[in-house]
């Protein structure tokens, strides 16, 4: 079965996060975007987990529904489809080796409330794990690794977003290889999430990565941003085949992709001073903001580029495809020529996803034709050049995202 996952997502109990990242929201807007897969985030986090216990029922193979008697009823007729969860978390974990700190973050991905629990329990002895649904420990990521597969060996471990500058395995407060970090535990970590500022084709110039699958995940703190990028999977709609599709890349057939330029994280800069530079910008300025003289922020293009030993191009025979996307949100802005969250846009969204189908739906497959018939030619037209590549791209830096244009229309 051909489906897409979105496996990392937080709840209402993660800092930064909606109050409606809540089972039945997540549930109704994984059918708006067309995810049949989504994680629940934050199962380490005893309020949210209990919640979870009580709205979901297990499906038997590892995966999870939403009770009926939590579901909505006010979900486009052309959006309805089914929704599993998996139980997922993000640890963050800060601490010291190799005479420098540390910060990852790891994803982390099981198939029953039992392990949830034994994993829950087994971390509250190392930190306070009440006060934030991603809990920060000062705890080694291989030691973490252990923890989780000790508990439940069906477990995926995942360093999360893994190279974004503060908080992950290759950014600046991290390692320069798996095997640094995991040592002899490495051979256990079979993906790396990519990121935002990231894509397959950056990771592919570090040849060291050629065995681990890539996957790509929303990373959402709201409901509408589920789906923004996910993991295409064409194995049994279970657990075990997706994590089997995951490890072994049979099945894995590639991910939807956010343009990593649009990452908050792509280049080089200072956010405060404006200051948004390429690679070669910072070594000419030395690594210093030429306005206030503070140290830049390397972003994720100038740090992969650090590490590499490959040109970027390079991709093995049968690896899996990168579906590059934009938001239909940001690409009805466009079109009207108003911001994404304004609503105009917002209302136009919700005409559209009523007249077409779920996002992913309207944003890969539809025929243009189709778009164009429900009386929406300038947005067939906008979609159209998406499709093709044709993008316009003021890169991300130091946590402001990129700003995105599709020539033709003005913003």
């Amino acid at each position: 079965m051909l489906f897409f996952a979105d496996l990392h997502i937080h709840s209402k109990y993660s800092r930064a996060t909606s109050k409606e990242m809540v089972p039945e929201m997540i549930w109704k807007w994984a059918q708006i975007k067309g995810i049949t897969v989504v994680g629940t985030g934050d199962f380490t986090h005893p309020a949210w987990l209990k919640e979870l216990k009580d709205k979901l029922k297990p499906c038997g193979n590892g995966l999870f529904s939403l009770k009926t008697e939590f579901s909505a009823d006010d979900i486009p007729d052309l959006c309805r489809a089914d929704v599993f969860f998996m139980l997922s978390a993000e640890i963050s974990s800060i601490y010291t080796k190799y005479g420098k700190t540390r910060k990852i973050h790891s994803l982390i991905l099981v198939p029953d409330i039992d392990d949830a629990e034994k994993i829950q329990k087994a971390l509250s002895f190392l930190g306070n794990i009440s006060s934030d649904g991603r809990p920060i420990l000062g705890l080694d990521a291989k030691t973490l690794l252990d923890i989780v597969l000790d508990i439940c060996p069906d477990a995926l471990v995942i360093p999360a977003h893994a190279w974004t500058p503060h908080f992950s395995v290759f950014g600046s407060s991290g390692f320069d290889s798996l095997f640094e970090c995991y040592e002899d535990r490495a051979c256990h970590i079979s993906a790396i999430e990519t990121g935002l500022s990231s894509d397959p084709s950056m990771n592919r110039m570090i040849s060291a990565l050629d065995s681990i699958s890539l996957v790509s995940n929303s990373d959402a703190h709201s409901p509408s941003k589920i789906g923004r990028e996910a993991n295409i999977i064409n194995a049994e709609l279970s657990y075990k085949g997706i994590i089997n599709a995951i490890k072994t890349k049979d099945g894995f057939v590639g991910t939807v992709e956010f343009y990593p330029e649009e990452g908050k994280y792509y280049h080089d800069g200072h956010r405060a001073c404006g200051v948004n530079f390429t690679p070669e910008d910072t070594i000419r300025h030395g690594y210093i903001c030429p306005i206030c003289g503070k140290k830049l922020t390397v972003g994720v293009l100038h740090r992969v580029r650090t590490l590499a030993d490959r040109k970027r191009g390079f991709k093995p025979e049968g690896a899996p495809s990168a579906l590059y996307l934009i938001p239909l949100i940001e690409i009805i802005g466009n079109v009207l020529n108003v911001g994404p969250n304004s609503k105009k846009a917002e209302n136009m969204y919700w005409r559209t996803i009523r007249a077409l189908g779920n996002e992913l739906k309207i944003l890969k497959d539809i025929p243009l034709d189709d778009v164009e018939k429900a009386g929406m030619s300038l947005i067939s037209d906008a979609i159209s050049r998406v499709r093709s590549g044709h993008v316009h791209i003021t890169p991300g830096f130091d946590g402001s995202y990129g700003k995105i244009k599709i020539p033709g229309f003005a913003v």
